[in-house]
């Protein structure tokens, strides 16, 4: 498994034909000019997740056959791209996250995303490539991800811990989703969560984000009682903004991180499961944010 997460420009320049280059951006966005080279699979950003066994095979399969199509048989680096590491809700990490849970050797992120490529002088063309497909290396590692059933079975568990990072009128259950108030059927947070919004982990200068200094991570981290050897799953409401924050997490020495892909998307629509909402009990500030219990 490749060790290189982020890359630059430069890097995605000396790599040549040795990259397939992935936009998740929509596909008006991608038509009106992208890095040469690159495919568009907005896919990844707009997929929702079940995590049963038969929701995990469907994640599986759908998206095992959107990379063949794009020709990624295990020896091209895989390099996901967005705006910027700050816009679409983190989809570039996603679509990492969600390669390297399917076992693709070889991925990583553009870091900085097209606002990066732009500030270093690269071109974009609005040529579309046709790869020739292949066959597609799905090896699922179950390690990196969490279930419904394991989730509500780490409720009050003194050895997992609960992330939530989304937006904060959602964590205090003003809201449901990015995609609207009432877009999922319940508002609230999963019991037990503790809660830093994704954008803490970035610092943005003009519109160019980058993730803070592993330090940094850590500090902030430190602020929920978590720490690089807890065992953590994140979630947010689809697994894009929880994939950004496993990205800063792990750059910062965590080693035991799963994302609940299913999100509040899943737990919201099961009436069975339990939601807390409102303010924390107890709160604490962290710069003007609130944390919870």
């Amino acid at each position: 498994m490749s060790t290189t997460v982020l890359y630059s420009p430069d890097d995605v320049r000396a790599a040549g034909s040795g990259v397939l280059l992935i936009d998740v951006r929509d596909p008006k966005d991608f038509a009106a000019g992208h890095i040469p080279g690159a495919v568009n699979m907005p896919d990844i950003f707009t997929y929702l997740a079940e995590t049963s066994h038969e929701g995990l095979h469907k994640l599986q399969q759908t998206f095992a056959t959107l990379f063949a199509d794009y020709g990624l048989d295990g020896t091209r680096t895989a390099i996901v791209y967005e705006d910027a590491l700050h816009t679409r809700y983190g989809a570039s990490c996603r679509g990492y996250w969600i390669l390297r849970y399917l076992g693709y050797p070889k991925v990583g992120i553009l870091d900085g995303g097209l606002s990066a490529w732009r500030r270093e002088g690269g071109m974009l063309t609005t040529d579309v490539i046709t790869p020739a497909r292949t066959d597609f290396p799905l090896r699922p590692d179950a390690s990196l991800m969490a279930t419904q059933a394991e989730v509500r079975a780490a409720l009050g568990s003194s050895t997992i811990k609960l992330l939530d990072n989304r937006d904060r009128v959602e964590w205090l259950a003003e809201s449901s989703s990015p995609y609207g108030i009432d877009f999922a059927p319940r508002k609230g947070r999963i019991p037990g969560a503790v809660w830093i919004e994704w954008y803490d982990f970035m610092k943005v200068t003009d519109n160019h984000a980058a993730f803070r200094t592993p330090d940094e991570i850590r500090a902030l981290a430190a602020t929920r009682n978590l720490h690089p050897d807890d065992d953590i799953i994140i979630y947010c409401f689809k697994g894009a903004r929880a994939a950004n924050t496993y990205v800063a997490l792990a750059s910062a020495g965590f080693s035991r991180l799963r994302i609940y892909m299913g999100s509040w998307n899943e737990w919201s629509r099961n009436p069975a499961l339990p939601i807390e909402g409102g303010l924390p009990k107890a709160a604490a500030p962290y710069n003007g944010d609130q944390e919870t219990v």
